[in-house]
């Protein structure tokens, strides 16, 4: 039996109780492991056109409707794509630059129902879009909502969850005093028997659970003991809208993270790199040497939540922060216009100036 037949087996059982259901949904995403990590031999290296070499400080992956008119007018490459949707051939990166950073852009092989049944090349395809900071979605506005359901199936499967954070749930193993529940927040989807059932499952009998996450549900909680999860920023590139009304425009725009576009008539191109840009939370710091004014023309690209000056001192070269004494900053972070003196654990805004004086 298939992995896929064995989790089509298990759903159809077991779900009078809510500890059979925790049970259930713990054995279900153990058999989903193996279709992330498979164990056995064969059809594990990434394949024809999967090597892809990282390039630009972050990288945007094209799942989804044939999107190489897009890529090839946003980057300048060209992607081989089939007649047949969802078939673009190869792995093709591009590189694009958004407000001076350099962005790469890598056009998937698509997806299609059953990719993580194994077939075509759903998993190494996978295995590429797990590592991307920003997945666009791009689907026919004909049809947008069907392709929609399928492609975020397939992501779900692999481990992919999209537009969301990791819960705020806390399992911490200890040598003995069985299972210890603590939540702060009300169990609404979930009760202390189902959460027991996916900790026997994983055969954790002393543990601490401290749940702070609002609406936990047991995948929430597999998730966190699973720890394989990746989460990425998604957006909906709804594509052809030179076919549609306007009425049907306004309806699209109801979609959440969706942006309305035309490739071949290159309409709301701007809007879709503004939300890409927000989206990968990217920081531009600029560089002032002493006595001279800034440089805007090549900014250091730094990711928020890693861009204190510490950050930025390494982004430049290893040994600057060993030799800095002190950084002086203007901009958003500053408490001063006229500039404010600042050590390594500062955190940078976008379009800060900084300048180092060293020892």
């Amino acid at each position: 039996m298939t992995t896929v037949q064995k989790i089509k087996a298990k759903t159809q059982k077991n779900k009078a109780t809510s500890y059979h259901l925790g049970q259930l949904k713990a054995k279900l995403a153990k058999l989903r492991r193996e279709l992330i990590s498979p164990s056995g031999g064969g059809g594990g290296g990434p394949g024809i056109g999967f090597d892809v070499a990282r390039t630009g400080v972050a990288s945007v992956g094209f799942v989804g409707f044939p999107s190489s008119t897009l890529m090839s007018k946003l980057t300048g490459t060209h992607s081989e794509v089939s007649e047949i949707d969802f078939t673009t051939l190869t792995t093709v990166p591009g590189t694009l630059k958004v407000h001076g950073a350099p962005i790469q852009i890598l056009d998937l092989p698509g997806i299609i129902e059953g990719a993580n049944d194994g077939r075509g090349r759903g998993r190494q395809v996978i295995a590429v879009a797990r590592t991307c900071n920003l997945i666009f979605i791009v689907l026919d506005v004909l049809k947008p909502l069907g392709d929609k359901k399928i492609i975020e199936s397939e992501l779900e499967g692999f481990g992919i969850r999209l537009n969301k954070k990791p819960p705020a749930i806390l399992v911490r193993k200890k040598d003995k005093g069985g299972i210890a529940i603590t939540n702060t927040v009300p169990l609404t989807n979930i009760d202390q028997e189902e959460i027991k059932a996916v900790l026997s499952e994983y055969k954790l009998s002393n543990v601490d659970v401290t749940i702070r996450q609002p609406n936990m549900t047991a995948d929430d909680l597999v998730d966190v003991i699973e720890g394989n999860r990746v989460y990425i920023p998604a957006l909906y590139v709804l594509n052809k809208i030179d076919a549609i009304s306007i009425e049907e425009l306004d309806l699209l725009y109801k979609i959440p993270y969706s942006v309305p576009v035309s490739s071949r008539e290159w309409l709301n191109i701007d809007e879709l790199t503004e939300k890409m840009w927000e989206a990968l939370e990217l920081v531009r710091v600029y560089t002032k040497p002493r006595g001279q004014s800034p440089d805007y023309s090549a900014p250091v690209v730094l990711r928020r939540g890693r861009c204190s000056v510490e950050d930025f001192c390494n982004a430049i070269h290893k040994e600057i922060a060993k030799q800095m004494k002190y950084a002086v900053v203007w901009g958003a972070s500053a408490k001063h216009s006229r500039g404010q003196k600042v050590g390594l654990d500062h955190v940078l805004e976008d379009e800060d100036v900084v300048h180092i004086a060293k020892k």
